[in-house]
């Protein structure tokens, strides 16, 4: 279908949530959108906030905001060509020497001496960043009014909070910083430090420090991944989130043996990474269901600041850990090792932990594929949302 005007940018956000390697199904929902846009359409998002790898997706197309679909091209190269080898390091010397650390760590106080503890060394991916991100072409974007702010998730290992470091071309009085329980927006000049924090799975990455304070993966303490862009001034919001079919039924038990390290492991992480998502949907839904109640019988009513938020959500219509399942051959022999000693197997019921972790391009080329169908399954809803009712900007 051709629209015969831009899509409606202001006020609209991209909200990118975590999930390690899953986050590539974000790109294959993003090059579904950019299909649907005009070919050479900016930026379609006035907003973009991300969590975790959503927040490395966040930022990348933030940067290349002058041309959406050369973004998510540019996006989509990246994880399409991926190892593991680009995001930490995998080999047997590496996992035995991080294993040697974590072990001397008992013997002062539980820290490390040198550097941060973890499983994990993601040096590498600090390298892949600096090459992939340019941080002066986001701050030209967002002085070109490209884009409004783009926001950045981590928690604070000091005092527990859930951080947004957030970046604008507003005045500070337009977007003021804010204070909630637990979660606050700090004003910030973002940088390859904020992505490392944000992504920083705990103990399986190094924390990272911003100033003189430690933070790790964003999905922690996030009890309201949309959050910071409605406190960023959105009024519409796209969701991409990285959970399986929330409709379908659990899986069923593996017997009577106790759960696997991994499935343990797996189980925390997808508390982390996609309850709160869900929850905060259902909870964002009903304040919509009140404040329309409410306009209906009082046009004139004070609803206390509240506001109907229109947003669409994409999530996985596939269970991703099947799709993991079928891909751990692809990974480093030490890293097979591992995960079959820890039961991030099949039949270890451990592949949700292993496909966060799963960093190789045949297995993120598969969640780009599985979202771009879920998108175009959906395209009248992005159709809808792109291109609301109001006034025409005719194109050209």
């Amino acid at each position: 279908m051709k629209h015969p005007r831009l899509p409606a940018a202001d006020r609209t956000a991209l909200v990118l949530t975590g999930g390690g390697a899953r986050a590539a199904y974000q790109v294959g929902v993003l090059k579904a959108a950019a299909e649907i846009l005009p070919k050479k359409a900016h930026n379609p998002f006035s907003i973009i906030t991300g969590t975790s790898a959503g927040a490395i997706n966040a930022v990348a197309l933030g940067a290349s905001a002058n041309n959406f679909r050369l973004a998510v091209k540019k996006v989509e190269r990246i994880w399409s060509d991926l190892s593991v080898e680009q995001v930490y390091r995998a080999g047997y010397r590496n996992l035995f020497g991080s294993m040697l650390r974590l072990f001397a760590s008992m013997f002062h106080r539980g820290t490390g001496l040198h550097k941060p503890l973890s499983l994990l060394d993601t040096a590498p991916l600090a390298e892949l960043l600096r090459q992939s991100i340019d941080f002066k072409d986001l701050e030209r974007r967002l002085e070109g009014g490209l884009l409004d702010a783009i926001g950045v998730t981590a928690s604070s290992y000091d005092t527990g909070e859930s951080i947004t470091f957030y970046q604008s071309n507003l005045d500070g009085e337009i977007l003021p910083a804010w204070q909630r329980f637990r979660r606050k927006g700090v004003p910030a000049k973002i940088g390859i430090e904020h992505l490392l924090a944000s992504s920083a799975i705990p103990a399986i990455m190094p924390a990272a420090k911003i100033g003189d304070t430690y933070f790790g993966d964003g999905a922690l303490r996030q009890v309201s991944p949309i959050s910071p862009a409605l406190h960023l001034g959105a009024e519409r919001v796209l969701v991409v989130g990285v959970s399986g079919n929330a409709k379908r039924p659990p899986v069923g038990s593996l017997g009577r043996r106790s759960p696997s390290l991994a499935r343990m492991v797996g189980h925390v992480f997808n508390s982390a990474f996609i309850d709160a998502l869900e929850n905060d949907m259902e909870h964002l839904d009903r304040i919509n269901e009140l404040v329309g109640m409410l306009h209906n019988e009082n046009p004139r009513s004070n609803t206390a600041g509240l506001r109907v938020i229109d947003f669409l959500c994409i999530n996985p219509s596939v269970e991703i850990d099947k799709i993991a399942a079928q891909h751990l051959r692809s990974l480093p022999r030490a890293m097979r090792t591992l995960f079959n000693v820890t039961g991030a197997t099949n039949r270890g019921g451990g592949t949700s932990m292993a496909s966060y972790l799963l960093f190789e391009g045949e297995f993120c080329r598969d969640l780009i594929a599985a979202g771009y169908r879920d998108a175009m399954d959906q395209r009248d809803m992005l159709e809808d949302f792109f291109y609301p009712p109001g006034p025409m900007r005719v194109i050209g």
